[in-house]
């Protein structure tokens, strides 16, 4: 897979204007193909896979937050980068997750072409079916480079998502709570 997106690589430096044999360029192919490949690893990852058993019984049924993962992904329509930090809130029914378990399921779906929308929507859905939890929630802060870098060039602007699942959608209270923790 990576000797192909290397022969892109040097395809897009050519039609830049640019010559791929020069001394600063030479390597940039493989190293750009390779980066490729480490940013899109998601897609080589199953939920089962890195939930790998961290699933364990628990009588806690009190809301459980994991807030500032930081993220990394590309924007599925310019393949820039938008970067961020997820917050994530569950209450467990019975179960609960490791800890990293959470940031494993952030960085699976991060690592693919996405959009923010639907990134937050595949970590809140996940950890739902991984728990068994009685409500999710999920916020996503990201800046986009597609927004930043080109276009309307905006530098100060971020993007806010959420999904609330369960408890956190149907229960006010439960959504200010988790609202109130993570803003406070």
């Amino acid at each position: 897979m990576t000797e192909d997106m290397e022969h892109h690589y040097r395809d897009i430096i050519s039609a830049l204007g640019e010559d791929p044999n020069r001394e600063g360029l030479r390597d940039t192919p493989q190293r750009a193909a390779k980066a490729m490949s480490f940013l899109t690893g998601g897609y080589h990852q199953h939920l089962d896979d890195i939930i790998n058993g961290a699933v364990f019984s628990s009588d806690t049924d009190e809301m459980v937050i994991v807030q500032d993962i930081e993220l990394y992904s590309l924007c599925e329509h310019h393949m820039l980068p938008f970067i961020g930090k997820c917050h994530i809130g569950y209450l467990p029914r019975g179960k609960v997750l490791g800890l990293s378990k959470l940031a494993r399921i952030v960085d699976m779906y991060a690592r693919r072409l996405q959009i923010q929308e639907e990134l937050t929507r595949q970590i809140a859905t996940a950890i739902s079916q991984a728990t068994d939890a009685r409500g999710v929630g999920v916020i996503i802060e990201a800046r986009h480079m597609c927004m930043m870098m080109r276009g309307v060039q905006k530098q100060n602007s971020s993007m806010k998502t959420s999904v609330m699942l369960g408890d956190f959608r149907d229960n006010l209270p439960t959504r200010q709570e988790f609202l109130n923790l993570v803003y406070s």
